[in-house]
């Protein structure tokens, strides 16, 4: 009887936690509030001009979002950003593509930062191409001059879009093939893809993109494995690209800042 209760006892946490991760599972896909909601700090903090903008999505959500201009910009850069913080996190990288000669879009999406709504895998791909009509119709910026660039769960978003809406190119950084995979790694002990809501299908994605991709990934990324990025290199079409980064998931873009302002110079050369 004492061995039928233990075994009954540990079914019953393996069920409930689950249940847990299945019903919750949205708090362990959108992290904004970490490390704040709060748009605490904005370009100007880094000496570059920029409007606020706020984007109408199709469902009638609001996004606030920031474009830089650069001086005698090459192109423009949609920046589609990852799963935690807001477009306040992001002055670092703004500041690398504006150095890079581009103009930059970067939005909150639903949830995130100042903008309305809740996040969810359907509503962040409208607040995509809530941006991409932004910058095409509002803008009037020719989808051959603008690269759209996507940072970990943003880098599926990113590519969903680029397979929709063909950009000059697409740069991909730190990011998964999808969401069910990821959950799997992350919790062997559970049929993990089978009971996420959430797809994030980024190599299906890349599987139709059919402009230039750039692949920046770190062997140390603690979070998302580097085969991640193997993976995704596999699945997209020539031209294509993995660059080796140094750091972990939320620093290597600040580690390795001389290796992705060279090799996105070089990648940006070939089309812009």
């Amino acid at each position: 009887m004492r061995w039928a209760a233990v075994l009954g006892l540990g079914a019953a946490v393996y069920l409930g936690l689950g249940l847990y991760l299945y019903v919750f599972q949205a708090r362990y896909v959108y992290f904004p509030e970490l490390p704040s909601r709060q748009v605490e700090a904005t370009p100007a903090d880094i000496g570059l001009p920029f409007d606020a903008v706020t984007l109408r999505t199709a469902d009638g959500e609001m996004l606030a979002g920031w474009f830089v201009p650069a001086p005698a910009a090459r192109g423009t850069l949609l920046y589609l950003h990852g799963n935690g913080g807001n477009i306040g996190h992001r002055l670092d990288q703004i500041e690398v593509f504006h150095r890079l000669g581009l103009n930059i879009l970067i939005i909150d999406y639903r949830g995130y930062g100042a903008s309305s709504g809740k996040p969810s895998e359907e509503g962040t791909d409208q607040d995509a191409l809530a941006a991409w009509t932004w910058l095409t119709q509002e803008k009037r910026l020719a989808p051959e001059r603008i690269v759209v660039f996507g940072e970990s769960l943003g880098g599926s978003i990113a590519a969903g879009l680029a397979a929709r809406h063909p950009p000059a190119g697409l740069i991909i950084y730190a990011s998964f093939t999808s969401v069910p995979e990821m959950a799997q790694a992350l919790y062997p002990m559970f049929p993990a893809s089978r009971l996420v809501r959430y797809r994030y299908d980024t190599r299906a994605a890349l599987n139709n993109v059919s402009s230039p991709v750039l692949i920046l990934h770190s062997p140390d990324d603690e979070i998302i494995p580097f085969s991640h990025g193997q993976a995704l290199l596999a699945a997209a079409r020539e031209p294509k690209r993995l660059v080796e980064l140094r750091g972990g998931h939320n620093d290597a873009l600040q580690v390795s800042r001389e290796i992705c302002t060279r090799e996105i110079g070089a990648f940006l050369q070939t089309f812009l």
